[in-house]
């Protein structure tokens, strides 16, 4: 899986009640994400979340950038909270709005039923999942 800044939403944000992502994907007007490759955001959580029941993990679009009044395109079920420990990792499909131009800003909501204590998510927008199955070599830097 390869991430792009500018394709993350969320990144290492707190998780105590129900919210949408600090940023947003600025499509910068109104368009169709189905068209061309699959693309689907992965959640990883990087600090176990405490204190709540479950989070449901939900990929939205809106037509304003504070991701208000948003459209589900993409979602998990309920992910209880035994679940959700430092390195859990889930990807949701970016469904296409068939026929439709799609609104302008993307971004993600977290449902979460309880009031969680702790945890850190960080989401991102990626074209292919890591599946846990493949290696490659590490201790690589870019400058």
């Amino acid at each position: 899986m390869i991430t792009d800044k500018l394709l993350r939403v969320s990144e290492d944000q707190a998780l105590t009640t129900t919210a949408v992502s600090t940023n947003t994907i600025d499509l910068s007007v109104a368009r169709d994400m189905g068209e061309g490759q699959e693309l689907f955001m992965n959640f990883a959580v990087t600090a176990a979340l405490t204190g709540g029941t479950s989070v449901k993990f939900e990929v939205i679009q809106s037509a304003s950038a504070d991701l208000s009044t948003p459209t589900v395109i993409g979602s998990t079920d309920a992910v209880v909270t035994a679940s959700l420990v430092a390195g859990y990792n889930t990807a949701v499909r970016v469904n296409p709005q068939i026929g439709s131009k799609g609104q302008r800003y993307i971004g993600a909501r977290y449902t979460i039923s309880g009031t969680y204590s702790a945890g850190t998510v960080t989401a991102d927008v990626v074209a292919t999942i890591q599946d846990g199955k493949k290696f490659y070599a590490s201790g690589f830097t870019v400058v």
